[in-house]
């Protein structure tokens, strides 16, 4: 091989399996060789390949990273390099690596496990290791790690990724919030990568090299799923799992399945299934890569025959309408509770705000009810309505209601619409604010952009500076200043929902915008 490599100044390489027999050979030029297309197909969970891979090098440069790319992605058993003497052509030292196995505790450990191991470099006449022996080694303790990873911990490990072609503080800020979404799923997240592209790759989103570095870090950390920051197409996402045979899913996906996990009412369980239809139905539209799409239309596809694909849209499609029926009657029926509240003259306030931003637990506080409260996102589903007398003897009807969050999908948006009519006949919102997050003033924002796009942006509202608690007063201060700038027109007061004695301030704001409303009202009617 070195010197017929010496001769064509290309290199040459083979694949060898554990008989020692040769299964292919490459030529390739004097940079590098390409390896056969194996499809990636998928190697036993604890094995490798069971083929070494044994080439040329020209110029006498160690392992490339394109070398060390191809151990990793195709588990290949080892990756050797020969240096080629530059006079005679005679094969100098040999370079070489294998994979090490992933151990349970990597999976836990925030640094990066070492993924090779580099041998000694010698000379052919002094290679006296015991490949075999090796191998049989490494494959033994990979499958007895694994099996003690999946003892240890059954939840999903994933990596986030994140695409940005605009300002990068923006998606650092997307991919805090996704990793929280992550992480109210149930997802251990174990690492969390950001590509700056001039503009996503209609493909794959990420660039080919990314994509790479992707995969062996999944290698490295033992992935097995990637959460993409955002929707992607059915295409990217057949086109991501081929490349990285990995469950790949997007931020809309991830924000259903939390739903799906929290959705407790009959009410919520539909609404839910409709928005997780409407997002499989173009999906499955879209199938290409399934024999049942090439008959789908055109010439051989006509006919009184029903494709499988045209079956399973027709059932989708079938099952949509009769949940949207079912909303509609719930439409109709919340619409005769509202008109009961109006007979009985009494206003409404609606609790509204970033998932997560205790509005549950102010709830609680107001009414002294006990409405399930977590510190996880969308851990209300369900909205929830109570009596308040306020301080001027005045009674309402108080509303908790689902978190907002930006980027909500636009199916559950519009599956959720017949609860968050709720908010539509309030006389006054209540915006809760976690002020101890990091991004509220974003959060803020988010929640606006959602009322306009409700339309429900001409309710009055009383911005309650919730958590207080957990800052320092100079930053509560600060925080205050920061939200004036924000909205100019709102009441704002500061809170801490655990705290009902701080309360107080919020009800006789309530109060008195109610009744400035009130009067505002009947100086028009007369």
């Amino acid at each position: 091989m070195s010197e017929l490599s010496h001769e064509t100044r290309r290199q040459i390489g083979a694949l060898i399996d554990r008989k020692g027999h040769v299964q292919y050979v490459m030529v390739g030029d004097n940079r590098g060789i390409e390896l056969p297309d194996f499809k990636r197909v998928r190697v036993a969970s604890g094995r490798f390949r069971g083929l070494r891979c044994v080439h040329t090098h020209l110029r006498g440069e160690p392992l490339t990273q394109d070398d060390l790319t191809d151990l990793a992605l195709l588990r290949l058993d080892l990756m050797a390099a020969i240096d080629v003497e530059a006079e005679t052509g005679l094969p100098g030292l040999v370079r070489a690596a294998h994979l090490l196995p992933l151990h349970a505790g990597d999976l836990e450990s925030t640094s990066t496990p070492d993924l090779y191991s580099f041998l000694d470099p010698r000379v052919p006449s002094q290679l006296d290791l015991d490949f075999l022996a090796l191998i049989d080694s490494l494959e033994e303790e990979m499958a007895r790690n694994r099996r003690t990873a999946w003892r240890a911990e059954v939840r999903d490990r994933t990596i986030l990724v994140g695409v940005a072609t605009g300002s990068l503080a923006d998606a650092e800020e997307s991919m805090a919030e996704l990793a929280e979404l992550a992480t109210s799923a149930g997802v251990m997240v174990q690492d969390r990568i950001i590509q700056r592209r001039g503009a996503i790759d209609p493909r794959t989103v990420l660039g080919r090299g990314k994509l790479d570095e992707l995969i062996i870090r999944a290698l490295q950390l033992g992935a097995d799923m990637l959460v993409f920051d955002r929707e992607l197409s059915p295409a990217q996402v057949r086109a991501l799992s081929e490349a990285t045979d990995l469950k790949v899913i997007d931020r809309a996906q991830l924000i259903l399945d939390i739903f799906a996990q929290r959705a407790q009412s009959k009410e919520g369980k539909i609404q839910v299934e409709l928005a997780q239809l409407k997002y499989l139905l173009p999906r499955l539209i879209a199938g290409q890569d399934s024999a049942f799409s090439r008959l789908a239309g055109g010439i051989g596809g006509r006919g009184p025959g029903e494709t499988k694909l045209e079956t399973d849209r027709r059932r989708v499609r079938d099952r949509i309408n009769r949940l949207e029926k079912e909303i509609e009657s719930q439409r109709q029926r919340r619409q005769e509770r509202r008109k009961g509240r109006t007979r009985q003259r009494l206003p409404v306030i609606s609790i509204v705000g970033y998932t997560n931003a205790g509005k549950s637990t102010l709830l609680n506080a107001l009414t002294k009810s006990e409405v399930h409260a977590e510190q996880r996102m969308f851990a209300t589903l369900d909205p929830t309505s109570r009596r308040l007398r306020l301080p001027r003897e005045q009674e309402v009807i108080i509303n908790d209601t689902v978190g907002f969050i930006r980027a909500l999908p636009p199916d559950l948006l519009s599956a959720f619409r017949a609860t968050l009519e709720e908010i539509s006949d309030s006389s006054l919102l209540i915006h809760a604010v976690d002020i101890s997050h990091p991004r509220w003033e974003q959060q803020v924002q988010s929640v606006k952009r959602i009322l306009s796009e409700l339309k429900l942006a001409d309710i009055p509202a009383i911005l309650a500076l919730n958590k207080a608690d957990l800052l320092e007063p100079e930053a509560v201060e600060a925080a205050v200043r920061q939200a004036r700038q924000l909205l100019d027109n709102s009441s704002i007061v500061v809170i801490s929902a655990v705290n009902p004695d701080s309360l107080g301030g919020l009800l006789e704001e309530a109060g008195a915008v109610l009744a400035r409303n009130l009067s505002a009202a009947l100086s028009r009617i007369a």
